[in-house]
């Protein structure tokens, strides 16, 4: 089943997907209350919700399908990492293999399937980033990859803009991503819950989804979502380690290879080709079995520049 987010006349509505249109939950139900309430009661509201009237999705707009409590962002994808260590020449740090790693992202800055986009200030190299993000459907500690899996609501799409000049700039700093990349996230265009991608799950119990994304119409990237390090569940079991995850939660897989993104493809030509993202361009991305998100880049504000740092006095006392 699919569950979307969508504003129509200043009002916002939630719903289940069908073939023809979108059928609204009743008054103030959130996509977030269902994925609360476990997908056994979701199946169940969606499927009551299919009785009464069709609304077509191109008459409204669609938002991010859920309000995500918290983002996390894993790195799994050894060929993206190839690609962005490249001029480095160090090869894909042994530390990636060790475990899976991620950042937590902006919940604030999540964008609909076919929202503008605007470049952040001050940022000259713009990127896309295809992924595939699972949302939790339980809350749980520490949990194991089998008891994960059990804890699995759906997939949706992501994209994490990435303003590649900012993002190298406060990670030599050995801190960060931070402010490039939270000036967007697409998410989108519903939420498609876990059965229905159980066909696409291979002898290694990965989603063999064909990922693909392109720029004013032209391919850039495609691969399969198989070819992720960690299984989703491996990513939800990390994440609560030590800690907790919650019903709501998104994690995203990272950037797809083979063209996921443009920084990948710098890394390995050598040069800027293709170009960063430009005001006007049209970035479209495609998976299996989840759908297609469609975003237009957009001049961005103009901002003051970022004060520098004073030099330290290193004074140790009270003059």
């Amino acid at each position: 089943m699919r569950f979307a987010t969508w504003e129509s006349s200043g009002e916002v509505h939630a719903g289940v997907v069908s073939d023809d249109g979108l059928h609204e939950l009743p008054a103030r139900t959130t996509v977030l209350d269902l994925v609360r309430a476990g997908l056994p009661a979701a199946l169940e509201a969606g499927a009551a919700a299919m009785e009464g009237p069709a609304i077509p999705v191109a008459s409204v707009r669609l938002l991010p399908p859920l309000q995500a409590p918290t983002v996390r962002d894993f790195v799994a994808f050894e060929e993206h990492v190839e690609g962005m260590v490249a001029p480095s020449g160090d090869g894909v740090p042994p530390e990636w293999y060790q475990a899976p790693t991620f950042y937590f992202t902006n919940p604030y800055a999540l964008v609909g399937a076919h929202d503008d986009v605007r470049v952040p200030p001050g940022s000259q190299r713009f990127d896309f980033e295809l992924e595939v993000a699972v949302v939790v459907g339980r809350d749980g500690a520490s949990l194991s990859p089998e008891q994960a899996r059990e804890h699995v609501f759906g997939y949706t799409i992501l994209n994490d803009w990435s303003a590649r000049d900012l993002q190298f700039r406060e990670m030599a700093v050995r801190l960060g991503p931070a402010k490039g990349k939270d000036s967007a996230t697409t998410l989108g265009p519903w939420l498609v819950t876990a059965d229905e991608l159980e066909p696409y799950r291979d002898d290694d119990g990965f989603l063999a989804l064909d990922m693909r994304v392109s720029v004013n119409g032209v391919q850039i990237g495609q691969d399969l979502l198989s070819n992720m390090g960690w299984p989703f569940e491996e990513l939800i079991s990390y994440a609560s380690r030590g800690t907790e995850v919650r019903a709501g939660d998104v994690l995203g897989s990272g950037t797809c290879g083979n063209g996921g993104c443009l920084g990948e493809l710098w890394g390995t030509r050598g040069d800027d080709a293709p170009p960063p993202l430009q005001i006007g361009d049209v970035v479209e991305m495609t998976v299996e079995g989840l759908g297609t998100i469609r975003n237009r880049v957009v001049e961005g504000l103009q901002l003051p520049p970022v004060a520098p740092a004073r030099p330290r006095p290193r004074v140790r006392t009270r003059s």
